[in-house]
């Protein structure tokens, strides 16, 4: 059986490239014919270049520096208040639903430590970025259309959390898992 195609990748470098043509061609149009819509959307289309790249640009710097990220670690360990969190939030029914952008890095083929450290290093991404998806509000000082920044900024962290909460919601589960599957069950 063939796997399917993983288009997430695809999809996210096309739309920050996208996104940044598209607030370019808008602000021309802008310094042509001011108006108000086009303002916006040119500041839409470049927060969400922003939102893209970033989180793009910290996928590739974040699992550089925590490559040796270690779920032994107190941070990785389950939380007291998590599984009642995980309940109200009914995760096990939407959690398939939700992409990934590597999957065979979470593939039950690799070696149990690998996977676990791959989930670290996957929540520590996605926990630097929540931060970075409120820096474009301080374009709002500048430009206004605060609205704007401050809608695009919680969505996109939002949208972060949500992967956060699902390395943790998964993490146990998995080394639990993998833990039954060694040979010695060690």
């Amino acid at each position: 059986m063939r796997k399917p195609k993983n288009y997430f990748p695809g999809v996210m470098k096309i739309t920050a490239a996208a996104s940044a043509g598209i607030t370019l061609a808008l602000w021309r149009i802008y310094c042509r014919c001011p108006r108000p819509w086009i303002f916006a959307a040119a500041i839409s289309c470049g927060t969400t270049c922003y939102h893209f790249s970033m989180r793009l640009l910290v996928g590739l710097v974040v699992p550089r520096l925590f490559a040796a990220a270690d779920p032994a670690r107190k941070w990785f360990q389950p939380k007291a208040f998590e599984p009642g969190l995980y309940r109200f939030l009914k995760i096990k029914k939407w959690k398939k639903y939700v992409p990934t952008y590597a999957p065979d890095t979470f593939s039950m083929n690799q070696p149990p430590e690998r996977i676990a450290r791959t989930m670290c290093i996957s929540e520590l991404v996605h926990l630097v970025i929540v931060p970075l998806s409120f820096l474009p509000l301080l374009l709002a000082v500048p430009f206004g259309e605060f609205p704007v920044f401050l809608t695009t900024s919680l969505i996109a962290a939002g949208i972060d959390c949500v992967f956060i909460l699902l390395q943790r919601y998964n993490r146990p589960r998995v080394l639990r898992l993998l833990a039954k599957r060694r040979p010695d069950n060690e």
